[in-house]
């Protein structure tokens, strides 16, 4: 088979790229692992920056997020049982962030694909690449039994952290920044309706806890739990019970309970790969750079990444190879942003196991200071609703 783009991975990111290839007129196939079925059942992220949501208006996909989405303003920081509301939309000028779950984005996006007739792959095992450092990239892969070579001029490595696109590349020529943190969210998603209307980040004596929500019926909730516990020994009742406590009165008596609809563990870690471009191969989202989901950074920087990918390769058949000469760089230096502000959030709203007295001092000061100082509720507000593009 020949194709112009080859994109591995079927999650948010290739699906976007692929859908903006296409509008473009440009030839592209999508290879993923996994099924359909698997793909659409990951539980992820639910919060959109506007770039993320422009982009899928961009790639066509963004009518139902508009209809069904929840705009949200602000956020709330409960502090040791008082909260305080970060004014998303009128510190940064209007902005705003969407709620609306990775799930249903996904599911926006294969649909659309399968419409269109685009190719995508399902269940491709033993995927392979090859020759990314010269002009004819190969991509091979298992399909029922059955071997098959795809020839193309580029390869989209949106294949997530344990994909096999950066672990192809040699370890002399990329370098990995990596910071693992001693705990993990315990998370929960229940058809009930949102504890509050806007979410609601949590620091308390007994841990982190994060309030958020996919519809006005359906709540996701987190806390933060050490990385030696395991999802079994949490019942549903001890997950809302623990809950309560790291909640202010209010909202632990308006909270409605139910039972589980999904229930898991995830450590967090900040990761970066630099670079992003390895000849005609690139690397976008998560098999790139993980963050802490502190920030609700992760499904966005995907979305950036293949914003600045899409409209390179589409500037590359148009006859300009600056967007691919400059996609790294262009990637990088928004997504070390996207770190910092993540592990600045994490380490601000968490409790640390060995915290020396003076750092611990010295991070609650400064979360006053950011609740209490305009200066330090704009800092927030301008990162969390995303900066701008600087192309």
């Amino acid at each position: 088979m020949r194709v112009q783009v080859a994109i591995i991975g079927a999650g948010p990111s290739g699906l976007i790229l692929g859908q903006l290839l296409a509008k473009a007129g440009i030839d592209a196939i999508i290879l993923e692992a996994h099924t359909g079925e698997y793909v659409l059942g990951r539980i992820r992220a639910g919060v959109l920056e506007q770039v993320c949501v422009d982009l899928l208006d961009e790639a066509g996909v963004g009518g139902r997020m508009h209809r069904e989405g929840l705009p949200h303003h602000g956020i709330e920081l409960l502090i040791e049982g008082s909260r305080h509301r970060i004014d998303l939309h009128g510190l940064t000028g209007g902005k705003e962030v969407m709620i609306y779950g990775q799930t249903e984005l996904t599911r926006d996006l294969m649909e659309a694909r399968t419409a269109a007739g685009l190719k995508t792959v399902y269940e491709a095992k033993e995927v392979a690449v090859s020759g990314y450092d010269t002009d004819r990239p190969r991509v091979s892969y298992l399909k029922d039994g059955v071997r098959h070579e795809i020839l193309c001029d580029f390869i989209a490595g949106c294949d997530g952290f344990h994909g096999v696109c950066r672990a192809s590349v040699p370890k002399e020529s990329i370098r990995n920044f990596e910071r693992v943190y001693p705990f993990g969210w315990l998370g929960l998603l229940s058809d009930t309706p949102p504890v509050c209307d806007e979410l609601i980040y949590a620091k308390s004596e007994r841990g982190f806890a994060l309030c958020s929500m996919r519809s006005r019926t359906r709540s996701r909730y987190y806390v933060q739990v050490p990385l030696t516990e395991k999802v079994e020994d949490w019942s549903d009742q001890r997950f809302w019970d623990e809950l309560r406590l790291r909640l202010d009165p209010q909202a632990a008596a308006s909270l409605v309970t139910g039972p589980s609809l999904e229930k898991s563990i995830a450590p967090l870690r900040s990761f970066v790969a630099e670079p992003m471009r390895f000849g005609r191969m690139f690397l976008a989202g998560d098999a790139a750079h993980i963050v802490p989901p502190t920030g609700a950074k992760g499904l966005n920087l995907a979305a950036s990444d293949v914003r600045y990918l899409g409209h390179a390769l589409i500037e590359y058949y148009g006859g300009s190879s600056e967007g691919i000469d400059r996609y790294s760089e262009r990637c990088l230096r928004r997504v070390w942003k996207a770190e910092r502000f993540s592990w600045w959030m994490t380490n601000l709203l968490h409790r640390f196991p060995d915290t020396p007295p003076f750092e611990q001092r010295a991070l609650e000061a400064e979360l006053d200071y950011v609740v209490h100082s305009l200066a330090g509720r704009t800092t927030l507000a301008e990162n969390y609703v995303g900066l701008p593009f600087e192309d």
